[in-house]
């Protein structure tokens, strides 16, 4: 299976933009959203739930009061100070490592599963998609895009598609990094600014550390033509490939208001960039 990740190294880049024109120009395709905490391809593509499910990621201690003998043992080996002086657990400072359950005497003390987030998969206008939603505050990313890359292969293999698209998170952390293993290639987007090409250089080398083949898109890259010169430079530094240069079009948000891709119209210049650097994508990556 080919398996596209679209990465960028801060959020707000557009890469969301991209993966949506991707799924347009793409005939026949699965969808992946691998950005569990702030998940937004979806207004792009007018989803129809087919079937959902808790997410589980992480394990809290419960304590039965009623087996509780006051011993003090699990508040003397909680090194999260998460047993206050009447031995109640606080579930905020828990972090599941199971000590406290390990040391009591009373087996008053059990771990459990609790719902972190839930996964979902969807049909939509322009293909299967996977997706989920990690709770405020919640941990375990990694192990929620994990799940969603499962669903969207099941729904590759139901579906006999042999391509999968999958828009990630931003930055270089746990989600990212469970978007990364894998995948047959990587797409990253930046902004011309030095934010945007001292990100770029953060997720370039997780890229690299995975040995996964990485195309470099600029969008906006009009707003200030300078930076964008350095970028390709650091670019050909790092024998990055250059898809093209995608510039500022106010129809890409008139567009995504609609809940659809700048290349759905063909008065956007934009829209008209991004079905160049498809193109260029699919001879290069053959």
């Amino acid at each position: 299976m080919k398996n596209i990740l679209f990465l960028s190294g801060k959020g707000g880049t557009g890469k969301t933009s991209l993966a949506g024109a991707f799924a347009v120009l793409t005939q026949e395709k699965v969808l992946a959203d691998c950005d569990v905490e702030a998940a937004n391809l979806h207004l792009l593509l007018e989803p129809q739930i087919v079937s959902e499910g808790v997410f589980q990621g992480i394990k809290l201690a419960i304590k039965d009061n009623d087996r509780c003998i006051a011993c003090g043992k699990c508040r003397e080996v909680c090194r999260f100070r998460a047993i206050d002086e009447q031995f109640n657990i606080d579930s905020y400072m828990c972090e599941g490592c199971g000590a406290c359950a390990y040391v009591c005497p009373s087996d008053a003390i059990t771990l459990s599963l609790v719902d972190c987030g839930r996964w979902y998969t969807a049909t939509t206008r322009l293909g299967p998609l996977a997706g989920a939603e990690l709770y405020p505050g919640e941990e375990t990313s990694g192990k929620l895009v994990a799940m969603v890359k499962q669903k969207a292969m099941e729904l590759a293999e139901e579906a006999e598609l042999q391509t999968l698209l999958s828009d990630g998170s931003p930055g270089i952390g746990c989600p990212v990094i469970a978007s990364v293993s894998g995948v047959s290639a990587v797409i990253l987007v930046t902004e011309p600014t030095l934010s945007g090409l001292h990100d770029l250089e953060r997720i370039l080398g997780v890229v690299e550390h995975f040995g996964v083949p990485a195309y470099l898109v600029i969008n906006k890259a009009d707003l200030n033509a300078t930076i964008s010169t350095q970028i390709e430079d650091f670019a050909k530094r790092r024998k990055l490939a250059v898809l093209g240069r995608i510039p500022y079009d106010d129809m890409v948000t008139k567009m995504m208001i609609q809940g659809k891709c700048a290349v759905e119209d063909r008065d956007s210049q934009a829209g008209e960039a991004m079905r160049d650097i498809f193109s260029r994508f699919t001879e290069t990556s053959k």
